[in-house]
């Protein structure tokens, strides 16, 4: 029967092979028609990788039918080899092949790569495995060099043991180096702290009009910006007896309270009650009061909010689906903690009720 074979350059070739031939054998017959060593080949079928060992038949593989070739996706399990992610003394990859496939294929590593080096993460993301090698080549000799000249500036250092400015400078070197280390750690072991983290944000209805609520378990109560409170026509239910100062976002004032006004959450409606802020950068952030009345579960590994104790479920916003302007939400709450974090809203309210 024949095959078609389409390789990751979109090269097709045209295999005339026996139903019960084995995997292994389509390889030896590809290597010598992409010179890609049969060790470095990674054949899909319908989607899903194929064992050296199976069977075309047992496969499913029919006239016709059409698999994929990728190359330099490294040996499979059954190859044995142990040794695909490792790096040769000059810093190349000893497999760069299944080095590349192996970071592609981490999204979060992937992320930080474009943070923290573009030319070696589009260097991943290329189809030239010499430029790849090119690259590590170079980042090698840069962290060698680096190195050396640490060295070097220690040496001079340590040779004048009795100098009080050396001594500084020898401390604050042994200081670095164990940060050095523990950041080099972390690349290893927690990649994704280097990543964005996406805050949480919810479809709602506030009052019939669509809005994304920001969810923030760590704000004390649940507030909405004047702008965004005439915007959905609840100005005209404010309390202005209710004023006051919120300690926490910077110090902003409180105009009043609207006492309650109906949310959508999924299809249920829940009664609500919201400060007012003086404040543009928070459009509507549903806070801790409004999450404890309503018994909601923030679950992040289904990435949802659940209401009632589980009679509604929302899903979490993906990054895509957030607008633009809401990143600044993110930016003032961080810097207002003054820790890069979350913020506790501490509110101090000073009001007079009339007889």
């Amino acid at each position: 029967m024949k095959i078609t074979v389409m390789t990751a350059d979109e090269q097709i070739i045209t295999l005339d092979v026996d139903p019960h031939e084995s995997v292994e054998n389509v390889k030896a017959l590809l290597e010598v028609e992409t010179s890609v060593p049969l060790q470095q080949q990674q054949l899909l079928f319908n989607g899903k990788e194929v064992r050296n060992s199976e069977k075309l038949s047992a496969l499913g593989v029919k006239d016709d039918d059409l698999l994929m070739m990728v190359s330099g996706a490294g040996a499979t399990a059954s190859s044995g080899s142990t040794n695909d992610l490792s790096l040769n003394a000059d810093g190349s990859a000893v497999n760069p092949g299944s080095f590349q496939q192996h970071i592609r294929h981490d999204s979060n590593l992937m992320s930080q790569l474009f943070q923290s080096d573009p030319e070696l993460a589009q260097a991943i993301l290329g189809n030239d495995l010499n430029k790849l090698q090119e690259v590590l080549r170079l980042r090698h000799h840069q962290r060698d060099e680096l190195k050396r000249q640490k060295e070097e500036e220690l040496a001079l250092l340590y040779a004048d043991p009795f100098d009080v400015e050396a001594q500084k400078k020898i401390e604050a070197a042994i200081r670095q180096k164990g940060i050095d280390e523990n950041w080099a750690a972390a690349l290893e072991h927690n990649p994704e702290a280097f990543a964005r983290v996406v805050m949480l944000y919810v479809d709602m209805e506030v009052n019939g009009v669509p809005l994304k609520a920001f969810v923030d378990s760590g704000a004390q109560s649940t507030i909405i910006s004047k702008s965004c409170a005439e915007r959905l026509g609840l100005l005209r239910l404010l309390d202005q007896r209710y004023r006051g100062i919120a300690h926490g976002v910077g110090q902003s004032e409180i105009l009043g309270r609207i006492h309650v006004a109906p949310i959508k959450i999924g299809s249920i409606f829940y009664p609500c009650s919201f400060l007012v802020l003086d404040s543009p950068n928070m459009e509507f952030l549903f806070g801790l009061d409004m999450l404890r009345k309503h018994q909601c579960i923030i679950d992040l590994k289904e990435n949802v909010l659940r209401v009632g104790g589980g009679e509604v479920s929302v899903p979490f916003l993906q990054e895509k689906d957030i607008p633009s302007r809401f990143l600044d939400e993110e930016k003032y709450a961080k810097e207002a903690s003054g820790s890069g974090g979350q913020v506790s809203i501490l509110l101090i309210i000073s009001f007079s009720l009339s007889n």
